[in-house]
């Protein structure tokens, strides 16, 4: 049996039939027909099966058409689909923080790559119906029937994944990213997140041989810069916190020394709500330690894998299992003796409880935080941002530290940060450096301008200092200094320095206003450098000589004339 031997024969038509154009052909020796309404499509069918052949396609024996006609057409895969697949493929590896922040950045980018209908849902009702379960393996099915109809309606107007491909498309998916709810623009910093799992969906739907290549990288999209520094302005100075404290210890006293962990020891308060008393080594009056080696971060239940508040997990950015040791001040030893000693710890052996005896939760201490910022610090400061979240508290050690002049790498390994990080959240909050800079800037400064002063090169407002050979004067100047020295010599009778010269050119006389020198008179001159007391051609100061006497005995070279051509010195060409 040839699958490849095709014979296609002409239409026939038969007018009884309720369908009268018939195709018939022969493949694989067996005898095939199929009937069609009009000719034209009876044309177009036997047009396609001779089109099959000529292409020497393999025929299926069973149903007489090529083998290709019978595979299924691909699956179109809408946005909606795959990001619900990815949410669902990242679920078990994330922290419930990372999950709702996945769930979050996908409701928000999803109503843009939905096609325009008649009936939409209001953009609060379907943000919060894909975020709470579209994107939310845990809680996909739903007893609300509003909320099942607006996720019917999302799963049946996204666009297919496909389209993302066009760039007016994907640019569109990306300016939804940075846009609130209520249409003003987000923080860099949720931008920046956002993108960053869009970023990541296509490149799964990439791996998944959904798209050839991703296509977020073939827009020229920009990225808004985060801002990673801390803000000084929100770190409080260790009066502040000492007040804070003392605040604290007034309004509840059981979070003293969980506040005092934070600022003393730089944790993190979820790493300070998971302390258990084993974890500690309190000595009476020393350093003591803490050990870390989980946290406790509070998500919502929807988010956890327990179906609590408070999931255990490692510590942030460190391996599953790492350890942490944080050397702790005395001042600390005694704040969690003293809590140890009064308070105790829960069943599970933690330090620091909630109201009803449970895990202290983020808003049970965020209003005694509160309470206690407006006792300590006054209104007026409690108005600003000045350690506005108990979480400033670890800002404030960290720069406490940097400023104390301890070494990066041990701050970042008690604060559990890499030292790139460190820097570059922290540098800002270093007190005094700029003082020191300006300093440095001063001096510098102050010596190029020093410099500037001693030389007469390189400064634009110089004064003009010829050079002390090539440009000479007779009689003068003198210095103020020499000239008093020769009047006190003048009037004892000691000064053998002749006062002027007693006889003068022409050109002198008019320079200076003398009479002119008597012919045949031996014309005595002296000549002096214009500045200083730098040596003129002949290696000899202020030489006399007289104009009768050859220059050549005088040590003068012949590129010195023009230096007493009518006693006038002169610059030679």
């Amino acid at each position: 049996m040839n699958r490849f031997d095709v014979s296609v024969y002409a239409i026939r038509r038969r007018r009884e039939r309720r369908r009268p154009f018939e195709v018939r052909w022969q493949a694989a020796g067996r005898a095939k027909s199929k009937s069609f309404l009009t000719r034209a499509l009876a044309e177009s069918y036997r047009a396609e099966l001779v089109r099959a052949a000529r292409k020497g396609l393999e025929f299926d024996p069973q149903t007489g058409e090529p083998v290709l006609w019978a595979e299924p057409e691909p699956v179109t895969v809408t946005w909606y689909q795959h990001a619900a697949a990815y949410a669902a493929m990242k679920w078990p590896a994330l922290a419930a923080h990372s999950r709702a922040s996945v769930a979050e950045a996908l409701a928000t980018v999803t109503p843009a790559l939905t096609r325009a209908t008649r009936v939409r849902p209001p953009a609060a009702q379907l943000r919060a119906a894909l975020y709470q379960h579209a994107f939310n393996p845990a809680r996909t099915a739903t007893s609300d029937q509003a909320t099942a109809r607006v996720l019917t309606w999302a799963e049946q107007a996204s666009l297919p994944l496909a389209r993302l491909a066009d760039p007016i498309v994907l640019r569109a998916a990306l300016d939804a990213l940075t846009l609130r709810l209520d249409g003003s623009r987000a923080a860099a910093n949720t931008i920046s997140r956002k993108r960053a799992v869009f970023h990541g969906a296509l490149g799964y739907a990439v791996e998944a041989g959904l798209l050839g290549s991703n296509p977020a990288d073939q827009v020229s999209w920009q990225v808004p810069k985060a801002a990673t520094a801390v803000d000084p302005k929100v770190v409080a100075s260790p009066a502040q916190a000492e007040a804070l404290l003392a605040a604290v210890a007034r309004i509840r006293p059981a979070l003293t020394a969980f506040f005092g962990c934070l600022y003393y020891g730089a944790l993190r308060p979820e790493e300070a709500i998971a302390l258990r008393r084993a974890d500690c080594y309190l000595p009476a009056r020393a350093w003591g330690t803490l050990t870390l080696t989980r946290a406790a971060p509070r998500t919502a239940k929807a988010w956890t894998g327990n179906g609590t508040s408070h999931e255990q997990r490692g510590l942030k950015h460190r391996p599953e299992g790492s350890a942490r040791i944080v050397p702790i001040p005395p001042v600390l030893v005694t704040m969690l003796r003293h809590h140890y000693r009064c308070y105790g710890t829960t069943p599970d052996g933690c330090l620091f409880r909630g109201a009803r005896g449970g895990p202290l939760s983020e808003s049970s201490y965020g209003r005694t935080w509160h309470t206690a910022r407006t006792l300590a610090l006054g209104p007026a400061a409690a108005a600003t941002t000045l350690a506005r979240r108990p979480y400033d508290l670890r800002h404030a050690a960290l720069s406490l530290w940097l400023n104390a002049g301890a070494a990066p790498a041990q701050i970042a390994q008690r604060a559990g940060h890499s030292i790139t990080m460190l820097l570059a959240v922290y540098t800002h909050c270093i007190d005094g450096q700029d003082d020191i800079t300006n300093r440095q800037i001063e001096r510098a400064l102050d010596a190029r301008n020093q410099a500037h002063r001693q030389t007469a090169s390189g400064s634009a407002n110089r004064r003009y200092r010829p050079h002390p050979v090539r440009h000479m004067s007779v009689d003068g100047p003198r210095s103020r200094s020499r000239a008093a020295g020769r009047r006190a010599l003048r009037a004892h009778g000691q000064d053998s320095t002749p006062r002027s010269p007693a006889n003068v050119s022409a050109a002198q006389s008019t320079l200076y206003g003398q009479p002119p020198a008597s012919r045949g008179a031996a014309r005595m001159t002296r000549i002096w450098p214009t500045y200083g007391p730098q040596r003129p051609a002949s290696g000899l100061r202020n030489r006399s000589f007289s104009a009768l006497e050859p220059l050549t005995q005088l040590g003068v070279n012949g590129s010195d004339l023009g230096l007493c051509v009518a006693g006038v010195g002169f610059e030679p060409t």
